[in-house]
């Protein structure tokens, strides 16, 4: 190989393949925050079955809207965005993906979703919307969220 052809690769190429490389990285992360600051605009906002707006919205409404922020399409309801991307192990959970909960009488039915938005050592933070606080986040490690936990989703 010429040392036209080496200079080539080593100088032009290979910066190009890292910058590409790292760019797609930093889009994923920017994807992710971008559906947690959308899930977190909507603090406060009252819980109501099936709805979809800032008047009142349910657990799946929440991450529908949040997830239309970067134009990424999920299924409606927590049952079907329980089918969505990758199953994670608990202790490899990262914001940005989805935890599901069983909160009603059948223990393995899952009927509720929040999305990851903290993460730091074994403190998990999710928000979710509450039937009786609305829109809020919690800690993935209290008793009752520990107790009615199914598992855990990665979609980005």
């Amino acid at each position: 190989m010429s040392k036209r052809k080496v200079f080539f690769m080593g100088f032009i190429v290979v910066p190009l393949f890292l910058i590409g490389s790292c760019a797609g990285h930093k889009s994923k992360r920017s994807r992710i925050e971008t559906v947690i600051q959308t899930a977190r605009s909507y603090t406060g906002t009252p819980y109501k079955w099936g709805g979809t707006t800032r008047s009142g919205m349910d657990c799946s409404g929440l991450l529908l809207n949040s997830f239309k922020a970067i134009d990424y399409d999920i299924p409606r309801t927590s049952a079907q965005q329980s089918k969505t991307g990758k199953r994670v192990a608990k202790n490899e959970i990262k914001e940005g993906d989805l935890v599901f909960f069983a909160t009603g009488k059948k223990k393995r039915k899952i009927t509720h979703v929040g999305l990851v938005t903290e993460v730091h050592g074994n403190e998990v933070r999710f928000i979710h919307a509450s039937t009786s606080l609305g829109v809020v986040e919690s800690d993935l490690n209290t008793d009752y969220y520990q107790k009615r936990f199914r598992q855990a989703r990665r979609i980005l």
